[in-house]
């Protein structure tokens, strides 16, 4: 019996050794994805090729917006001299045409929803491969992302080397 306690107490010992002893060779470290985006060049060019593409579309439906209420002015004062039918032709195809821009205007905000969605990959797939050569260079045993994590100290922060890294890229 007594030799029963010694052994757990021996077994007990060991175990908490050697778990003080993996503790102390565990790294971790902690990116802010957000701010590599907004601080890093190639962050800072994703977020200009997004909005020269959101300009892009703004302008062209806007564009097509002011026809369509150029076209509706018109429509409006020329009802006054047209037959009832020509009229109801007119109001008819303008209709179509109305439709037709708001689906326009859904598939534009689609398509640039997607491509915003695609180059924030892109970044993040390349960001990702140097967060994984960083891992390995400095011998890291985790790298989270900032908002996975509830608490982290500054010193496990390693955004600004990730930023380095990726703007010499």
């Amino acid at each position: 019996m007594k030799s029963n306690r010694i052994a757990w107490l021996v077994l007990l010992t060991a175990f908490f050794w050697v778990s003080q002893a993996a503790a102390a060779d565990v790294k971790i470290g902690v990116v802010d994805f957000q701010r590599v985006l907004r601080e890093s060049k190639g962050g800072k060019s994703a977020k200009a090729e997004i909005e020269k593409k959101g300009k892009a579309i703004e302008a062209s439906l806007r564009k097509k917006g002011g026809a369509l209420e150029k076209e509706k002015k018109q429509l409006e004062a020329e009802a006054m001299v047209m037959n009832e039918a020509s009229r109801e032709n007119k109001a008819r195809e303008f209709k179509i045409k109305v439709m037709d821009f708001q689906a326009l205007q859904k598939k534009s905000a689609d398509d640039f929803k997607k491509f915003e969605t695609d180059v924030i990959r892109r970044v993040q797939k390349e960001v990702f491969t140097l967060v994984e050569s960083l891992g390995k260079k400095g011998k890291y045993t985790l790298i989270v992302e900032k908002g996975a994590a509830l608490y982290n100290p500054d010193g496990i922060d390693i955004t600004d080397q990730l930023i380095k890294m990726y703007d010499k890229k």
